[in-house]
């Protein structure tokens, strides 16, 4: 519980440092994000639970990685992170799961995450920035990938890149469990906001 209360104050902190230094106020990062006042004003006090979408909408927004929302300061040059020490940012019906393990840092930082998806299990996802690119990467079982409206089937062994400024999802296929390692390459600057 404490670790959950610890998360809640960095993203809020992170969240309300990063909009103030975009030079914005709440109903405009609002209007932008296409998240209402009311849960920004609730996340700036560490109150409440965003979910996967909102926080990659405010990310996306502020021209940040999803991951610069909810770290702390780096501590060390290396860093190394088990899957374990990571809460899920998203987590199916079935039991699937999307961790964000770590985000690069530099001018062009690259996301890594973790996911699991069950058969038939689907998260949909929002079109991003122009500029940023996806790939994923099947380490084990078969999913779906939707770029678009177009399906792609994508097995073990396996690693497919889209520009993600289509909208797309991912869904796992067969009869197992799909694991994959994504990585979000994300153009350098900040992102436009217009």
């Amino acid at each position: 519980m404490a670790e959950t209360e610890a998360a809640l104050r960095t993203l809020a902190h992170n969240v309300r440092a990063a909009r103030t230094r975009a030079g914005l106020s709440l109903d405009e990062l609002g209007r932008r994000a296409r998240v209402s006042k009311g849960a920004l004003v609730g996340l700036e006090k560490a109150q409440g639970n965003p979910n996967l979408a909102t926080l990659v909408r405010l990310a996306d927004t502020l021209g940040l990685p999803v991951s610069a929302l909810m770290e702390g300061p780096a501590e060390e040059r290396v860093r190394i992170v088990t899957a374990g020490s990571v809460a899920p940012l998203w987590t199916g019906a079935q039991g699937g799961e999307a961790r964000l393990m770590l985000t690069t840092p530099g001018p062009a930082p690259v996301e890594v995450w973790r996911w699991r998806l069950e058969p038939g299990e689907e998260y949909p996802s929002h079109p991003h920035q122009a500029g940023v690119v996806e790939t994923v990467s099947v380490t084990s079982g078969r999913m779906t990938l939707i770029v678009d409206g177009a399906e792609h089937t994508v097995e073990a062994g396996q690693t497919a890149a889209f520009d993600g400024d289509a909208p797309h999802a991912y869904r796992g296929a067969g009869t197992g469990t799909c694991h994959l390692v994504m990585t979000v390459h994300l153009p350098p600057g900040p992102a436009s906001t217009a």
